[in-house]
């Protein structure tokens, strides 16, 4: 049978995204050089988000770009019988810039591993951050996050589900009880 039980609602992921939207800002040091991009499919809605909240608090839009890595995974033979992969889409110049990679959930790192080699398909950028809603570590790569909007603890089993929709934000846990 399996358990489920909501960790964070609406109201406290958007204050951790306001807070992660200014730390944003604040270590790239500003929004000249600055462009998100979301791992498709959990960073993406969360990556909108964090632009609109730096749009609203600076005063200048920011590019924001959407990645398909389900090709740059190095289980892409095993893991992805019958993938379903979509369009990346990053219609502006990436060389130069403070790319933030935004994903929902940073674990092993082997999907950042993958964005990494994706985003450097479209240039070179000055530097490439991490963003993650949420890290519950276990990773298998040596990969960190520049900006984590909370750390979770699971238990061995369990997974970490997120949903970013308006006014439905939610993040829970199923596992096995």
């Amino acid at each position: 049978m399996s358990e489920e039980r909501v960790l964070f609602e609406h109201e406290s992921i958007a204050r951790t995204l306001r807070r992660l939207a200014l730390e944003i800002v604040d270590a790239t040091r500003g929004t000249e050089r600055l462009a998100l991009v979301g791992i498709r499919r959990g960073g993406v809605p969360i990556a909108a988000r964090l632009a609109a909240l730096i749009a609203e608090s600076e005063g200048k839009s920011v590019p924001v770009g959407s990645l398909e890595i389900a090709l740059y995974r190095d289980d892409a033979a095993t893991a992805l019988p019958d993938p379903k992969i979509g369009p990346s889409h990053i219609e502006f110049d990436v060389n130069g810039r403070d790319v933030v990679l935004v994903d929902d959930v940073l674990q092993t790192g082997r999907t950042v591993r993958a964005a990494i080699d994706g985003l450097l398909d479209y240039g070179r950028p000055r530097r490439i951050w991490l963003a993650a809603l949420f890290d519950r570590g276990g990773r298998e790569l040596p990969i960190a996050a520049d900006f984590v909007g909370r750390p979770v603890e699971l238990a061995p089993g369990e997974k970490l589900f997120v949903e970013i929709g308006e006014g439905s934000d939610r993040a829970w846990v199923r596992g096995r009880s």
